[in-house]
């Protein structure tokens, strides 16, 4: 049975499904979750309050599957199910999803950044096999921006020709745009730079004992002029 707290939490998500935020009201809630005033009051404090808990039940959500999952072999189909997890989650629960990524603030919630500390262990063991074009940190944010306005993007208009299709398309062009293809030579100096980048995010994570801390940097300048 829900307790009263995730009772009055359910309710304002429902209604912010209904109309904005700034819309819903402390009344409109009590009628929903069928609790008094005192009884938010209670709870939450206050309206704004509301709405930051309402949040965090949304990242409680949205990690409860993230935390209990185990990495698969390949981490490449870790990515593809996190952005599909991320996007599908959006579009599942698009009040929770608004009041956690939709807001100036978002990332600076403590969920937020465990989901990202997520996101860059799967980046992680991509570069280590070689397979990253970027730092994992830069292809985590550049992931992450594109998996949210996305999903932003697809709560926001409606379904039609537009849209079909869409959150496909954004993945296979983020993905392209991190991930190391081994596309061979095209005579145009393209391959170089893209095994210079794949190094140099391999670099990133991996510890290399072999070489001393000028080689390194050497490495590191070559590489970097390599790979602009």
């Amino acid at each position: 049975m829900t307790d009263t707290r995730g009772q009055i939490l359910d309710a304002t998500a429902t209604l912010l499904e209904r109309t904005g935020a700034e819309e819903v009201s402390i009344r409109d809630v009590c009628q929903a979750a069928g609790v008094t005033a005192p009884t938010v009051y209670h709870h939450f404090g206050d309206k704004k309050a509301l709405l930051e808990a309402v949040a965090a039940e949304g990242f409680k959500r949205y990690l409860s599957a993230k935390r209990s999952r185990r990495p698969s072999a390949d981490p490449l189909d870790d990515l593809h199910r996190g952005w599909a997890d991320h996007v599908g989650f959006g579009l599942e629960h698009p009040a929770f999803y608004r009041l956690m990524y939709g807001t100036p603030d978002a990332e600076d919630r403590p969920p937020a950044r465990e989901g990202h500390r997520v996101l860059v262990g799967i980046l992680e063991r991509l570069a280590e096999a070689g397979r990253l074009r970027l730092p994992p940190e830069q292809a985590a944010t550049t992931i992450h921006t594109g998996a949210v306005g996305t999903t932003l993007s697809l709560l926001s208009t409606p379904e039609g020709p537009r849209t079909a299709g869409l959150a496909d398309r954004m993945r296979d062009a983020v993905f392209g745009a991190v991930l190391h293809q081994n596309e061979p030579p095209d005579g145009k100096g393209t391959a170089a730079a893209e095994l210079a980048r794949a190094l140099l995010a391999t670099l990133s994570v991996r510890h290399t004992a072999e070489l001393t801390p000028g080689e390194r940097g050497i490495l590191l300048e070559l590489l970097g002029k390599l790979a602009p």
